[in-house]
């Protein structure tokens, strides 16, 4: 297997953000038996969707070519160290390892120049701090959460389990 050359992929694929409006220069490519399945780059601000980093784009677009939300025995190489969401994602979807190129440190320092730059480009949390307030309970986040309706939610999981039985 080319770590190598999976590597080089993913920064490439970060680079092209350079040419495209709305996007940022995080890249990332699946790997598995060792062939790309699956690339991807951040486009969240271009799509005004969040969840569009890299690494969660490559895992969408793997798991469409194989046909299946189970990752088992893949890898991610990304170009930079993933916030908690694309983490959570790689280990919903069973990927087997991380390789990944900048630490949260270099693209801590990337946000805060662009910040500085452009106005338009807010980050409430560092990668550090994110993991940090994903870790706590939610009656612990700085964002407000409360609980209702946990006996009807309850009730139709219970259904939705009996039909599967």
């Amino acid at each position: 297997m080319d770590q190598d050359k999976f590597m080089a992929r993913a920064i490439e694929i970060a680079a092209t953000a350079a040419g495209e409006a709305g996007a940022l220069p995080y890249g990332a490519v699946v790997v598995k038996d060792g062939v790309i399945v699956g690339e991807g780059l951040n486009r969240a601000a271009k799509l005004f969707d969040p969840t569009s980093h890299g690494e969660v784009e490559a895992i969408r677009d793997a798991c469409r070519r194989l046909g299946s939300t189970d990752l088992s025995g893949a890898i991610m190489y990304t170009s930079a160290e993933p916030c908690s969401m694309c983490v959570a994602t790689m280990i919903l979807a069973n990927m087997a390892k991380l390789v990944y190129a900048a630490d949260w440190q270099d693209s801590n320092a990337f946000m805060a120049a662009l910040s500085a730059s452009n106005p338009t480009v807010k980050r409430r949390y560092t990668t550090v701090e994110l993991r940090e307030q994903v870790g706590r309970p939610p009656e612990a986040r700085d964002m407000p959460a409360e609980q209702m309706g946990q006996a009807a939610a309850r009730a139709v999981l219970d259904a939705f389990a009996a039909s599967r039985r």
